[in-house]
């Protein structure tokens, strides 16, 4: 039998979701603070409105550098996240912050294996596996 966990949100779910992402965004990525872009504040009253604001928030972002920008590698000081939108997903559960320029295609490789498929002169596919 596996040992009870002691799992506990890094907020409380009762704050608003702007709040929520500025405690991310400082406690765990060493940011200074956090911008909301106008999409995504029209967006954070829309989930309000919708009752969704007790949901925990998920954030994308480069996985190269704590800020939103690859280009920063690591763990920069001294900087700011820049929120874009914001995306509920109700059946989830979550709200997810997209940053910078971050895709949300999640597991993609830099290659993706499509490059290596083909169709070979009598038709067949080769590349699958």
């Amino acid at each position: 039998m596996a040992a009870p966990s002691d799992f506990r949100h890094l907020y409380p779910l009762t704050l608003s979701v702007e709040d929520k992402i500025r405690t991310i965004v400082q406690e765990i990525y060493g940011a200074d603070g956090v911008e909301f872009s106008v999409p995504a504040l029209k967006r954070l009253a829309d989930i309000e409105k919708n009752g969704w604001g007790g949901m925990p928030v998920c954030m994308a972002k480069t996985q190269y550098s704590f800020t939103d920008d690859a280009s920063q590698l690591g763990a920069p000081k001294g900087f700011t996240i820049h929120v874009r939108d914001l995306i509920p997903k109700t059946g989830a559960g979550f709200i997810v912050a997209l940053t910078g320029a971050v895709m949300t295609m999640p597991g993609l490789p830099k290659e993706p294996a499509a490059m290596r498929m083909d169709v070979d002169a009598h038709g067949n596919p080769v590349g699958l596996f």
